[in-house]
Protein backbone atom coordinates (compact mmCIF):
# COMPACT_ATOMS: atom_id res chain seq x y z
CA UNK A 1 0.00 0.00 0.00
CA UNK A 2 0.96 3.50 -0.95
CA UNK A 3 0.46 6.44 1.54
CA UNK A 4 0.19 9.62 0.48
CA UNK A 5 -0.36 13.26 2.59
CA UNK A 6 -0.78 16.56 1.06
CA UNK A 7 -0.02 19.97 2.95
CA UNK A 8 -2.10 23.10 1.21
CA UNK A 9 -3.74 25.91 2.39
CA UNK A 10 -7.31 26.66 2.31
CA UNK A 11 -8.93 27.27 -1.23
CA UNK A 12 -5.65 25.81 -3.01
CA UNK A 13 -6.92 22.64 -4.29
CA UNK A 14 -5.48 19.96 -1.82
CA UNK A 15 -8.94 17.67 -0.78
CA UNK A 16 -9.87 18.14 -4.38
CA UNK A 17 -6.46 16.69 -5.35
CA UNK A 18 -6.52 14.00 -2.92
CA UNK A 19 -9.82 13.03 -4.44
CA UNK A 20 -8.89 12.89 -8.06
CA UNK A 21 -6.11 11.09 -7.19
CA UNK A 22 -7.85 8.79 -5.16
CA UNK A 23 -10.12 8.75 -8.78
CA UNK A 24 -7.11 8.11 -10.65
CA UNK A 25 -6.10 4.89 -8.47
CA UNK A 26 -9.30 3.55 -8.91
CA UNK A 27 -8.91 3.95 -12.78
CA UNK A 28 -5.55 1.69 -13.00
CA UNK A 29 -7.76 -0.84 -11.22
CA UNK A 30 -6.49 -0.05 -7.43
CA UNK A 31 -8.27 0.27 -4.64
CA UNK A 32 -8.38 3.92 -3.18
CA UNK A 33 -9.71 5.92 0.05
CA UNK A 34 -9.16 9.82 0.20
CA UNK A 35 -9.71 11.95 2.86
CA UNK A 36 -9.37 15.77 4.58
CA UNK A 37 -8.38 16.75 7.53
CA UNK A 38 -8.55 20.38 8.37
CA UNK A 39 -10.86 22.61 11.12
CA UNK A 40 -12.68 25.57 11.07
CA UNK A 41 -9.85 27.43 10.05
CA UNK A 42 -10.47 30.42 7.34
CA UNK A 43 -9.17 30.70 3.62
CA UNK A 44 -5.38 30.16 3.15
CA UNK A 45 -5.37 27.85 6.48
CA UNK A 46 -3.23 24.98 6.33
CA UNK A 47 -5.05 21.88 5.47
CA UNK A 48 -3.93 18.28 5.12
CA UNK A 49 -5.27 15.72 2.64
CA UNK A 50 -5.13 12.02 2.29
CA UNK A 51 -4.57 9.22 -0.50
CA UNK A 52 -3.90 5.20 0.29
CA UNK A 53 -3.73 3.26 -2.80
CA UNK A 54 -3.37 -0.40 -3.09
CA UNK A 55 -4.01 -3.56 -4.62
CA UNK A 56 -5.70 -5.21 -1.79
CA UNK A 57 -9.23 -3.96 -0.15
CA UNK A 58 -8.20 -1.12 2.14
CA UNK A 59 -9.23 -1.41 5.64
CA UNK A 60 -7.39 1.17 7.16
CA UNK A 61 -9.65 4.52 8.08
CA UNK A 62 -7.19 6.34 9.99
CA UNK A 63 -4.86 9.37 9.57
CA UNK A 64 -1.52 8.75 7.40
CA UNK A 65 1.43 9.36 10.04
CA UNK A 66 4.30 7.43 8.18
CA UNK A 67 3.33 8.79 4.34
CA UNK A 68 5.48 7.43 1.43
CA UNK A 69 4.91 10.27 -0.69
CA UNK A 70 4.06 14.46 0.13
CA UNK A 71 2.66 16.47 -2.01
CA UNK A 72 3.44 20.15 -0.79
CA UNK A 73 0.99 22.75 -3.01
CA UNK A 74 2.31 26.24 -0.92
CA UNK A 75 6.05 26.30 -0.05
CA UNK A 76 5.88 28.72 2.61
CA UNK A 77 4.43 25.81 4.84
CA UNK A 78 7.72 24.30 4.76
CA UNK A 79 8.22 27.08 7.30
CA UNK A 80 5.47 26.48 8.95
CA UNK A 81 4.74 22.72 9.08
CA UNK A 82 7.02 19.88 9.10
CA UNK A 83 6.16 18.72 5.56
CA UNK A 84 8.43 15.39 6.02
CA UNK A 85 7.47 14.19 9.32
CA UNK A 86 7.09 10.94 9.16
CA UNK A 87 7.99 10.50 6.02
CA UNK A 88 9.73 6.84 4.26
CA UNK A 89 13.41 7.00 4.39
CA UNK A 90 12.73 6.18 0.39
CA UNK A 91 10.20 8.84 0.22
CA UNK A 92 9.59 11.59 -2.42
CA UNK A 93 8.27 14.70 -1.83
CA UNK A 94 6.70 16.66 -4.87
CA UNK A 95 6.91 20.62 -4.25
CA UNK A 96 5.49 23.78 -5.44
CA UNK A 97 8.22 25.68 -5.58
CA UNK A 98 10.25 27.57 -8.57
CA UNK A 99 13.60 27.15 -6.96
CA UNK A 100 15.11 23.83 -5.64
CA UNK A 101 13.79 23.31 -2.23
CA UNK A 102 16.17 21.18 -0.13
CA UNK A 103 13.86 19.02 2.59
CA UNK A 104 16.59 17.04 5.03
CA UNK A 105 17.67 14.02 3.01
CA UNK A 106 14.62 12.74 0.66
CA UNK A 107 14.39 13.33 -2.76
CA UNK A 108 12.68 16.17 -3.45
CA UNK A 109 10.93 16.77 -6.98
CA UNK A 110 9.92 20.99 -7.40
CA UNK A 111 7.60 22.42 -10.03
CA UNK A 112 6.75 25.76 -10.61
CA UNK A 113 3.15 24.51 -10.72
CA UNK A 114 1.94 28.20 -10.02
CA UNK A 115 3.52 29.34 -13.13
CA UNK A 116 2.17 26.25 -15.03
CA UNK A 117 -1.26 26.99 -13.66
CA UNK A 118 -1.16 31.18 -14.21
CA UNK A 119 0.18 30.02 -18.20
CA UNK A 120 -2.90 27.19 -18.62
CA UNK A 121 -5.69 28.05 -16.50
CA UNK A 122 -5.19 31.78 -15.95
CA UNK A 123 -5.19 31.38 -12.12
CA UNK A 124 -3.17 30.33 -9.52
CA UNK A 125 -5.01 27.05 -8.66
CA UNK A 126 -2.16 24.30 -8.52
CA UNK A 127 -3.73 20.81 -7.82
CA UNK A 128 -3.57 19.65 -11.45
CA UNK A 129 -0.03 20.51 -12.25
CA UNK A 130 0.86 18.77 -9.05
CA UNK A 131 -0.65 15.94 -9.25
CA UNK A 132 0.98 16.03 -12.98
CA UNK A 133 4.45 16.01 -11.25
CA UNK A 134 3.45 13.82 -8.91
CA UNK A 135 2.75 10.82 -11.19
CA UNK A 136 5.88 11.69 -13.49
CA UNK A 137 7.76 11.57 -9.92
CA UNK A 138 6.43 8.37 -8.79
CA UNK A 139 4.71 6.27 -10.70
CA UNK A 140 1.62 5.79 -8.29
CA UNK A 141 -1.37 6.26 -10.94
CA UNK A 142 -0.67 6.64 -14.71
CA UNK A 143 -1.26 9.79 -16.40
CA UNK A 144 -3.48 8.50 -18.84
CA UNK A 145 -5.88 7.41 -15.63
CA UNK A 146 -4.65 10.69 -13.96
CA UNK A 147 -6.29 13.00 -16.92
CA UNK A 148 -9.25 10.85 -16.87
CA UNK A 149 -10.14 11.30 -13.52
CA UNK A 150 -9.25 14.96 -14.11
CA UNK A 151 -11.62 15.27 -16.88
CA UNK A 152 -14.42 13.29 -14.72
CA UNK A 153 -13.78 15.56 -11.71
CA UNK A 154 -14.04 18.66 -13.88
Amino acid sequence: MKQIRFHGRGGQGAVTAAEVLAIAAFKDGKYSQAFPSFGVERRGAPVQAFVRISDKFIRRRNQIYEPDYVVVLDSTLIDVVNVSEGLQKDGILTVNSATHCPIGDYNVCCVDATKIALDVLGVPIVNTAMLGAFSAATGAVSLESLKSAIMEKF
